[in-house]
């Protein structure tokens, strides 16, 4: 049970990632944060929802879902871990809805990038 509460913990802490990110670019770009225009942080950022959206469209189950569930072989009784972050990460609306929330998710980070450019490659001359 430790190691699929880790695994969840990893997705947790992903999922923190791509939803959290976005209000701190926001708020980083108000308060003229030069690390919200960092160009890795931003790309990997539009990258990690991309994954999601992609996932959600092909039907593939998250891996880190699948691999939690695997560990824990659907065990009647989870950890306090388990019980909380599936709580807060885990909802039960049809694949379509989170598939259109995703979607529109992603976009409002690709238009972000218009909103908050991260800072262009710099000139190695």
């Amino acid at each position: 049970m430790l190691l699929a509460d880790l695994v969840l913990i990893i997705h947790f802490l992903y999922v923190l990632f791509v939803v959290g990110s976005l209000p701190v670019i926001w708020l980083g770009a108000w308060l003229k944060l030069p690390f919200v225009r960092n160009r890795w942080f931003r790309y990997l950022h539009l990258a990690a929802i991309v994954l999601v959206v992609v996932e959600s469209i092909v039907g593939v189950v998250c891996p880190l879902t699948a691999w939690e569930n695997a560990l824990r072989q659907v065990e009647a009784d989870g950890s306090f871990i388990q019980r909380w972050l599936h709580q807060i990460m885990f909802y039960n609306v049809p694949e379509g809805v989170l598939t259109v929330i995703y979607i529109l998710f992603a976009g409002l980070v690709a238009v972000t990038f218009k909103w908050v450019p991260p800072n262009p490659r710099r000139n190695l001359h």
